[in-house]
């Protein structure tokens, strides 16, 4: 009877603290995706439209300036540049 106790504990402890690990893990990685972007950044992206099913327009703000980039397979173009905001 104890012995089947500590061989369950012996085996889930471990399980049980390796989830958590890997939990904390992914919570790392994930978190950047997440919505409302910390205040320190440098870059943040203000609205995204898709225009086809392959190509998406996206207005960026950098250091007080608007950029609006498409998005494709092909990769990133600037399209064009706004002035700059107060």
């Amino acid at each position: 009877m104890m012995w089947s106790y500590i061989l369950k504990l012996v085996i889930l402890l471990p399980l049980v603290c390796g989830l958590m690990v890997g939990c904390l893990y992914l919570w790392r990685k994930l978190e950047s995706r997440m919505p409302g972007q910390p205040a320190n950044r440098m870059l943040a992206v203000k609205e995204t439209m898709m225009i086809s099913p392959t190509v998406k327009l996206a207005v960026l703000e950098f250091e007080g300036r608007k950029l609006l980039v498409s998005v494709s397979r092909a990769g990133v173009a600037l399209v064009d540049r706004g002035d700059v905001t107060k």
